[in-house]
């Protein structure tokens, strides 16, 4: 079966998407019943929503984002 899982599941607080693959907890549940065609166009979305969520730890994050936690510290 196609699946983004990569076992990192965890939801986001804020956005309600999985930290591992992008999922919300609901498409997570039906996964199994969604047909292929189902799959894959929520597949499509998961890099947009991935963007929206802080790097998982190990990813290198840009500078910009270095500086905000500098200073948050």
């Amino acid at each position: 079966m196609l699946t983004p899982c990569i076992l990192v599941c965890s939801l986001d607080e804020n956005t309600g998407y999985c930290l591992g693959c992008g999922r919300t907890g609901a498409e997570i549940g039906a996964w199994i019943s969604y047909s292929d065609d189902e799959r894959r166009a929520v597949m499509e979305t998961l890099p947009a929503r991935m963007t929206k969520l802080a790097p998982r730890p190990g990813e290198d994050i840009g500078p910009s984002q270095q500086t905000q936690e500098r200073s948050a510290v």
